[in-house]
């Protein structure tokens, strides 16, 4: 850690230890803990210094502090991330289940010691449950076990299907597309997963021939 850093620890401590007496001001922390991070990353393999910088939909949920934001507001996020969601040119929504189970199992990618432009993976089952045969996930989001099968897709390219198929792509190209302050990650949308790999995850939550649906 550079010595400025250091510097700026040393003062966040000191100015939360005499919080009692003195009572620092939160802006006054904020900037401080800013400047920490500002001068404590540097760019490296996969992890860009962009990191550090939030957009407007990022800086209004971080800015809410877990609070419910003002529905206008909310509104307009969502409006304005559902502008982002980009759909195949070719209109193929469905890939390989099977890859997609890769995807979802696999949690590497955009840290410093990742080769930029390598794939990365999901890590899906770090929030959720998908298949009835992984035993150990995480509960931050919903499980997805039987996703396709309880929203009555059984097949994707059905036209009656279309509203459900489509709806799963948006929120894994841009979850903010549809709660304002989503803590999914954006994986269309951030290029965190390519067209392909989001095609196979599609199949994995959709297709009635995935282990997610039996």
């Amino acid at each position: 850690m550079k010595k400025t850093a250091l510097k700026l620890v040393f003062i966040t401590g000191v100015a939360l230890l005499a919080g009692c007496a003195a009572g620092p001001s939160a802006p006054d922390i904020d900037l401080a803990t800013r400047e920490v991070m500002k001068n404590s990353f540097r760019a490296q393999g996969d992890a860009r210094l962009d990191r550090l910088t939030l957009d407007a939909s990022n800086r209004a949920c971080s800015d809410a502090q877990g609070a419910a934001l003002e529905e206008k507001l909310g509104r307009a996020i969502e409006a304005a991330n559902f502008k982002t969601v980009k759909f195949p040119a070719d209109g193929k929504l469905i890939g390989n289940w099977a890859e997609g189970e890769k995807i979802a199992q696999n949690g590497r990618g955009l840290t410093w010691t990742d080769k930029a432009g390598d794939a990365n993976g999901g890590s899906c089952y770090n929030c959720h449950q998908i298949s009835r045969a992984e035993l150990s996930y995480g509960s931050l989001g919903p499980s997805l076990y039987n996703y396709g099968k309880l929203r009555g897709v059984t097949d994707p390219a059905d036209p009656a299907s279309k509203p459900i198929v489509d709806y799963t792509w948006g929120k894994l190209w841009n979850a903010k597309a549809y709660n304002a302050c989503s803590g999914m990650p954006r994986f269309g949308h951030a290029g965190i997963l390519t067209e392909q790999q989001l095609r196979d995850v599609m199949a994995l939550l959709l297709d009635p021939k995935s282990p997610v649906n039996q």
